[in-house]
């Protein structure tokens, strides 16, 4: 499509030729003379000069820069958007694949597709348009909504339910057991039955490699428009609030409640039965043991304020020259202590 039909699908101001035929989009470095990209963050603005892109999506106009500018109100939401106009992932035809096993009372919605490998057990619900990528496996009496997306090797266990427009990330598992186990008198570990379910909520992707811990009783829930990174662990019976993003690496230990909005950065770790308030941010690397009040920004382990944590690690390296420089102090106010008490004596 030409500059001007991508300006007008976009919602953008454009500021150049229209005329001009753009094939794809790239990031700034590597787009060509048919290609858009994206100025998101000001600080690489310098960079919009070398581009050889045909066209930059930009907050405000840049003076002296070869491209059109196309101006949006948010550059790198509408870098998303022209990226979906440009690809689409595949997607695989409707149907049950002759390797599939899918159990005679189970119930498949219209236009579903389900590939070679994929297990669907007794009495499971899932809504239309749903894909099952090979190897995929529901267990027994699970509930999945409508437009589910499966890649190869998603396990969702017995019981749990999956709203609407729910994505899971090859290697995803949604209710498996719970990390329960009570000590007896001889030292061995009686392992707990996990009787609860796992609730994943509409508009929730989770990415790669990352476990969706079951309740020992009641429910673990991951509500509406939550985001989970890869390699995320998640306890039985906490609680994902609504558009949470939750970063690679990060573990939520049992009956851990996140509110609204919070944002938890990379390796971060939560210990159990506590809550973390709306529209919270915690730095990556940082140990949370206690609840975080709504607003806060905390970052180290112990976690605490952030900007008094920033205070302190400048401080951190300097600590044994200070320790060194304490000591000679203390000696030198001793030495002067005793010799103004022998001249007292004397």
């Amino acid at each position: 499509m030409n500059l001007s039909d991508l300006a007008v699908r976009l919602g953008c101001e454009l500021r150049g030729d229209g005329s001009i035929e753009i094939t794809g989009v790239a990031g700034m470095e590597h787009a060509g003379a048919t290609e858009i990209t994206s100025l998101h963050n000001p600080k690489y603005a310098p960079k919009a000069k070398h581009t050889r892109a045909a066209a930059i999506l930009v907050k405000t106009f840049l003076e002296d820069i070869q491209p059109a500018q196309l101006i949006s109100k948010n550059p790198y939401l509408d870098f998303a958007r022209a990226l979906e106009l440009f690809y689409q992932p595949p997607r695989p035809a409707p149907g049950v694949h002759p390797l599939a096993s899918v159990a005679p009372s189970a119930r498949i919605g219209e236009n579903a597709s389900i590939g070679p490998f994929a297990v669907v057990g007794d009495h499971v619900t899932i809504g239309r348009d749903a894909v099952l990528y090979p190897h995929v496996v529901i267990y027994e009496g699970a509930t999945i909504g409508d437009r589910f997306l499966a890649h190869s090797h998603v396990t969702v266990r017995e019981h749990c339910r999956v709203g609407n427009r729910v994505i899971l990330q090859n290697n995803v598992v949604i209710g498996g057991d719970g990390y329960g186990f009570a000590k007896q008198a001889d030292g061995t570990h009686y392992k707990i039955v996990q009787s609860g379910i796992t609730v994943i909520e509409d508009d929730v992707e989770i990415q790669t490699l990352t476990s969706i811990d079951r309740a020992s009783t009641g429910e673990t829930r991951v509500k509406r428009g939550a985001k989970i990174d890869s390699l995320v662990q998640v306890g039985h019976g906490c609680v994902v609030g609504e558009d949470n993003i939750i970063c690679s690496q990060t573990g939520l230990a049992g009956s851990s409640i996140l509110e609204k909005n919070v944002l938890l950065a990379g390796q971060v770790g939560i210990s159990g039965h506590l809550t973390i308030h709306d529209n919270a941010v915690i730095y990556a690397q940082s140990g949370i043991g206690g609840d975080v009040e709504a607003g806060a920004v905390m970052s180290g382990s112990p976690a605490f304020e952030a900007r008094e944590w920033l205070r302190a690690i400048t401080a951190f390296p300097k600590l044994p020259v200070l320790l060194r420089t304490m000591r000679q102090l203390e000696k030198r106010v001793a030495e002067l202590e005793a010799g103004a008490e022998n001249k007292s004596h004397a």
